[in-house]
């Protein structure tokens, strides 16, 4: 099956107080998106890589990738999120028709780690037309009205905290977003069209960065993490390089 990720990454980030765009916010020196697309690529699997961009970046966009060594198509990006997922998907479809298997990836999740996108995957080749990672919630919940008034305390224990990628099959991804409407991802797309959302274990290291604290742990810990993971002879190619 032909494997296409479709990658957002059109969004101003104002949380994070920057003055570019969040996808090419740096963490040790690299922009979220040159992470989030070499994760993808890292994991063996996709084919094609298509990022939804800034219409005044997207040329800026497409050299950043190029000369970071990676492959993968640049349009400009929707009003929104699910817009720019919609015009990535047509380009996808587009430049392979063959396509089986889309994921979905937030830049913000610059350090997914390969074997969550492996997982997703052969989630949907397996026969899911619709596959998410998460993890347990780890905080008490309460539910609020509109004067921040406690109403009531939903069950942890059937909650979960969604990450990316998620993974679909082309034709049900295409029917999600035939909805025009938005969502805050794919998968609620999806759900409006009554077809089951599966699920895969995520990981701790596919947070989402949107605020600076974010931002301070990617600095820290992640990018460090990534980087202690890599082959010794990807560390000494690096060390030989000044990386």
């Amino acid at each position: 099956m032909s494997v296409v990720a479709l990658v957002p990454a059109a969004g101003r980030g104002e949380r994070l107080g920057a003055s570019v765009p969040k996808a090419l916010v740096e963490v040790r020196g690299e922009p979220l998106l040159i992470h989030a697309v070499r994760g993808l690529l890292d994991a063996g699997r996709v084919r094609h890589v298509v990022v939804a961009a800034p219409p005044a970046l997207v040329d800026a966009t497409a050299k950043l990738l190029a000369d970071a060594g990676l492959p993968a198509d640049v349009i400009a990006g929707g009003a929104d999120r699910t817009a720019s997922v919609g015009l990535a998907l047509r380009h996808a479809l587009d430049v392979i028709p063959d396509t089986r298997v889309v994921l979905v990836h937030d830049a913000a999740r610059a350090f997914t780690p390969p074997a969550v996108i492996r997982a997703v995957i052969a989630a949907v080749e397996a026969g899911a037309r619709a596959v998410i990672p998460v993890l347990p919630v780890a905080d008490t919940v309460k539910q609020v009205d509109t004067g921040g008034v406690v109403l009531a305390t939903p069950d942890r224990s059937a909650l979960r905290i969604v990450q990316t990628p998620q993974g679909f099959d082309a034709a049900t991804l295409v029917s999600a977003h035939a909805l025009a409407d938005s969502a805050t991802d794919d998968a609620g797309l999806v759900e409006r069209l009554g077809i089951p959302v599966a699920t895969v274990l995520g990981h701790p290291h596919a947070m989402k960065i949107t605020t600076p604290f974010d931002l301070a742990i990617a600095e820290s810990v992640l990018a460090v993490v990534q980087q202690s993971e890599r082959s010794p002879v990807e560390q000494s190619s690096d060390r030989k390089q000044g990386v």
